[in-house]
């Protein structure tokens, strides 16, 4: 019956392309004709128009015809580091598609992916007539508060506003701790909009810390987070730049409060730990790329970092594609604007920091494309890794 009226429906009607929704992004839509449309992504450059990013599109298809639909996901190259590419969207990152509002998202199957153009062909042969698709499951300000009211009443968990993004949005630093722990951990997710994965990764790890089980390490470490770190750019389905075009994992080393309060927010309430007589054991920022994973960590501190290289291999689905990096003192020597985060707070407090890129292509520990469910439970190994390191 459902089958049916699907059918009948689509007879009546014409697909459409939306975009009207917290997280979706879309730059030019054409219409070549009922069955194939094209599809620019929007991409977003810096405060200097430069490093142009196109690592992000979302959209909804309403009165989806009963056949086959075909999408051309095009307008990829871009700049990364001054350099520029063919992008980061390929045909080892396919979308994922969802029918139920963002509920559930499986990964596409039917695409074709055009290197000389370059161009991703999505072909679609709906299950029903209103659908969505993503380049990675999405993860909203929306998904965020639906966590914080489960978890808000819980007598391990407080939060607190640090700050105001550039639209006014609040900065939440959120902390898990039960009795008197003796070491302290930060944690960073989201830093960069586009990478969904790292906030279903950071979901994953505040569930496990709240849960029975997590009790040992809410007792022995402050757990520190920053669960989101750009809400605006998930809130307007941005790529890698704050609401005023800067890298909110570049600027570590310059402070201007009106361009970038986040990262002054953020730094600001590091520092009234450490001037409060606290230490940081281990700080940790979570992103995604595309066909590599790795870690990097301060060179100072490179004997903890091979320890935490190991916990991570050993009680993770980490699966790195180089060894244990030693981060230089910028990305970009010469050229203010360019620290990292765990660059930045090496410099000013001398913090053994840790960044990690996680996969979001084929991951060969996994035996597929990473899911919301392998985020979820990578969260969870994460924090024990962690808790291993740092022993």
């Amino acid at each position: 019956m459902k089958a049916a009226l699907f059918l009948a429906a689509s007879i009546l009607s014409a697909a459409s392309v939306h975009t009207d929704f917290e997280g979706a992004s879309l730059g030019q839509i054409e219409k070549v004709s009922e069955t194939n449309f094209r599809l620019h992504v929007a991409g977003q450059a810096d405060q200097h128009n430069r490093n142009r990013q196109a690592s992000w599109y979302y959209f909804r298809i309403d009165d989806a015809a009963a056949g086959e639909l075909i999408l051309d996901i095009v307008n990829l190259p871009g700049e990364y580091n001054f350099k520029p590419n063919k992008g980061a969207i390929t045909g080892d990152t396919p979308p994922v598609i969802s029918y139920d509002n963002g509920r559930t998202w499986t990964h596409m199957t039917t695409f074709e992916y055009n290197a000389a153009e370059p161009r991703l062909r999505l072909r679609v042969k709906p299950a029903e007539a209103r659908f969505w698709i993503a380049h990675t499951p999405p993860y909203t300000n929306e998904n965020l508060m639906r966590l914080r009211n489960e978890i808000a009443k819980d007598s391990a968990f407080h939060e607190e506003t640090i700050g105001k993004s550039v639209d006014g949005r609040d900065l939440l630093l959120w902390t898990i701790a039960a009795g008197s722990p003796r070491k302290t951990v930060w944690l960073m997710f989201r830093q960069h909009s586009w990478e969904s994965g790292s906030s279903w990764v950071g979901e994953g790890a505040i569930r496990a810390l709240l849960s029975p089980a997590g009790r040992a390490l809410r007792e022995s470490i402050t757990w520190k987070i920053f669960p989101l770190a750009d809400p605006d750019g998930v809130a307007s389905g941005g790529v890698r730049f704050n609401r005023k075009g800067y890298d909110l994992n570049r600027n570590w080393d310059t402070a201007a409060e009106l361009d970038m309060p986040e990262i002054t927010a953020q730094r600001r309430a590091i520092a009234k730990w450490i001037k409060g007589g606290h230490t940081v054991d281990l700080f940790f920022s979570l992103h995604n790329t595309e066909p590599s994973e790795y870690l990097e960590g301060i060179a100072k501190f490179q004997p903890l970092g091979e320890k935490f290289f190991a916990a991570l291999k050993q009680l993770t689905t980490f699966a790195p594609t180089r060894p244990l990096i030693a981060t230089e003192a910028t990305t970009t020597p010469g050229m203010p604007g360019r620290m990292t985060v765990i660059q930045g707070l090496f410099k000013d407090f001398q913090i053994p920091g840790f960044l990690m890129e996680q996969r979001i292509a084929f991951n060969d520990r996994l035996g597929h494309l990473p899911t919301v469910e392998d985020r979820h439970a990578f969260g969870s190994q994460l924090v024990r890794a962690i808790d291993e390191a740092i022993k």
